[in-house]
């Protein structure tokens, strides 16, 4: 039996350090490094795009790349949606909610079927991307987009890499755990605010 590896773990617990719950800096820059910021410096983004990557992983099939590619598409539909000026109500609940409804998926190994899963993952995406068009810059829009698109890609790759190699059935135990203190994450932060 293969163990899980300590650093992943060790990464996820970093989250929980209380300056990166709502941290959300670089709004006001329109660079690439501020988009590529902008996702990574909150446990709510950070959370919810790891967790696309975990389902995908564990559900493996088509799911490995059409989990990622809804949420990113969808995300920067909501992106370009905010910029254009296009109110996207309640952005901000349904983003704590995708963390913990995504980590709850992965914790409970729920087997969706992807024409159920994709367009939950897609509205997730879409409220992430408005977040982005709302707190992020006036100006310099393509940069800061491909940087946020590029984050979240990495952050995507980091679960499903997670996700593949606790798919095993000695390390499946560990990846339900990742899901599960991933849903509890979500729903502290929730209380939180």
């Amino acid at each position: 039996m293969t163990r899980p590896p300590v650093l992943l773990p060790a990464l996820f617990l970093a989250l929980l350090a209380p300056a990166a719950a709502f941290a959300h800096a670089g709004h006001g820059t329109a660079s690439l490094w501020a988009g590529l910021y902008h996702p990574v410096s909150g446990a709510d983004h950070v959370l919810a795009m790891v967790a696309v990557g975990l389902w995908a992983g564990m559900a493996g099939g088509r799911f490995i790349w059409a989990a990622p590619a809804a949420f990113a598409g969808a995300m920067l539909l909501g992106w370009a949606l905010a910029v254009s000026g296009v109110a996207v109500p309640g952005f901000e609940p349904v983003i704590l909610a995708s963390v913990i409804v995504l980590g709850a998926m992965v914790g409970l190994a729920v087997p969706l079927p992807a024409a159920v899963a994709l367009p939950v993952i897609a509205v997730f995406g879409l409220m992430h991307g408005a977040a982005h068009g709302v707190e992020g810059p006036a100006a310099g829009l393509g940069f800061y987009a491909a940087g946020f698109a590029l984050a979240t890609g990495g952050l995507h790759l980091a679960g499903l890499a997670a996700g593949v190699a606790l798919s095993g059935p000695g390390a499946r135990v560990a990846l339900r755990g990742l899901g599960a203190g991933t849903a509890t994450l979500g729903a502290a932060l929730a209380l939180a605010g």
